[in-house]
């Protein structure tokens, strides 16, 4: 079996320098051999060979990976026309070595668990699974319907199969709250914040913004509502959206797109009233940390809610299982709050996808099928998503919190709830140029971090002018 294990966390997660630096080396002295060797022809013992990559999503870190090694083994001992051959590359070197591969007419067979940004890097380099699905007459009863339909793309078609689930929540420092005095936010979506004189409010972005703002304080135990407050000495922040980028951040206003109906670059304005909304919070209520604050020690070096010193978190399901080893103390989930009586709990899904280039694609579904089916539930657990499959869900919440979580109760009931409001257009969905857009919207997204002063109106229209130029290009 043909493997290259490199360190790297699940999505989201933090890593060291030194590990960030001995995996890039490893690529670099395995790339002939690892990343880019070739194959999709027989092998020496006549099977087929399959190749599955590995890294455009979770499955890349040291942990996870003897979990695929065994699936792979197990495979191929249970039938002798498949030769399937696992290959993991980093992370963040995996769309760059995907790409070569493509380009080169040396495409894996299957790539996964890939979320919506990982297919959204490659549009159309994915194999319409329809007619392999009704060919196989294949089952799809033990899903839900619209998680199917999920994966149905306009001109591309069925482009994947639910597999794995990460859905949105609020993330609550209980201690935090006890605290300062203050009853935890609702667990029900729909329901009303209750004050601690029994006083209902509707659980949404300026009660939530409130309460962040009395739940940052600073080193002499003033909070952001004091004059006194000192924002040079923050050591407790009220609110923060954790490992997210603009698109990520803007999706608490509501679902959008920064790609209209024309293929044009656009800012829709609820998104525009997000990213003030965020950046006031930064750099002018404080509530929330900035750059610099949110990259220090105190801060978990962007793992927030880790660190102990975030009131309340913004984000997916992944975070407890890959990022929560090194939080202290007592800590439950809350329902995302609303904004102009909406509300939206975006939702991060991956799943396995066939290359459109695969010389073998019959051979290809039968993998694909046995990764989201008997493999599922090994590899949920490895990957810490909660099973698509509803056979497969009972027990899931138990089992990671026996891993992880042991001795407290946390209501898990209030990530399945938000699934019932996620976000559709994805924040995660395609842009024309899709990196190099990325890469704009990274460029933005350090000034507004590290930057006080800006106008914010006038970054977005420059953003969108910047956006526009590279949409042009394709």
């Amino acid at each position: 079996m043909r493997t290259k294990p490199l360190t790297r966390g699940a999505a989201g997660a933090r890593w060291s320098a030194a590990a960030r630096t001995a995996a890039v080396g490893a690529c670099a002295a395995l790339l002939a051999t690892a990343c880019l060797d070739g194959g999709g022809g027989g092998t020496a013992s006549g099977r087929t060979e399959i190749r599955w990559f590995v890294g455009m999503g979770a499955g890349s870190d040291a942990p996870t990976i003897p979990a695929q090694e065994q699936i792979v083994e197990e495979f191929n001992a249970s039938q002798d026309e498949i030769e399937l051959v696992l290959e993991i590359v980093d992370a963040d070197q995996a769309p760059d070595i995907l790409s070569t591969q493509i380009a080169t007419g040396d495409a894996p067979d299957i790539v996964g668990p890939m979320g919506i940004r990982g297919r959204s890097t490659f549009p159309g380099a994915w194999l319409d699974l329809t007619p392999h699905i009704e060919e196989n007459d294949y089952d799809l009863t033990d899903f839900d319907p619209a998680l199917v339909d999920f994966y149905q793309i306009e001109e591309e078609g069925q482009i994947g199969l639910p597999f794995a689930v990460f859905p949105s929540f609020m993330y609550v420092n209980l201690d935090l709250f006890d605290e300062a005095g203050l009853p935890y936010p609702p667990q029900e979506y729909g329901a009303p914040y209750v004050d601690a004189d029994g006083a209902e409010r509707p659980w949404d972005i300026e009660t939530m913004t409130d309460l962040a703002m009395r739940l940052t304080v600073d080193a002499e135990g003033n909070d952001a509502t004091d004059p006194a407050f000192d924002p040079d000495n923050i050591v407790q922040f009220g609110f923060g959206n954790v490992f997210a980028d603009i698109r990520a951040q803007s999706t608490l206003f509501g679902a959008g797109s920064l790609v209209d109906d024309a293929g044009d670059a656009q800012i829709p304005q609820h998104w525009a009233d997000a990213q003030q909304w965020y950046y006031d919070g930064m750099w002018e209520d404080h509530f929330m940390p900035n750059g610099p604050y949110g990259d220090s020690d105190m801060m978990g070096a962007g793992s927030w809610f880790e660190s102990g010193n975030l009131a309340m978190g913004y984000t997916h399901l992944w975070y407890a299982t890959c990022c929560m080893a090194g939080f202290e103390g007592n800590w439950d989930t809350a329902a995302v709050p609303s904004r102009d009586g909406r509300t939206t709990a975006k939702l991060h899904a991956d799943t396995f996808s066939i290359t459109e280039d695969t010389e073998h694609p019959d051979e290809a579904f039968d993998v694909l099928t046995y990764l989201i089916g008997d493999a599922a539930e090994t590899l949920t657990q490895t990957y810490g998503g909660m099973p698509a499959r509803i056979s497969l869900q009972d027990g899931y919440f138990d089992r990671i919190g026996e891993g992880n979580f042991s001795g407290q109760d946390i209501n898990w009931d209030v990530a399945v709830q938000g699934m019932e409001y996620v976000d559709s257009p994805s924040h995660e969905g395609g842009m024309p140029n899709f990196l190099e857009s990325e890469a704009v919207l990274a460029e933005y997204a350090t000034r507004f971090a590290q930057e006080e002063g800006l106008d914010i109106p006038s970054e977005l229209e420059a953003l969108q002018g910047d956006l526009q130029a590279v949409f042009e290009t394709e």
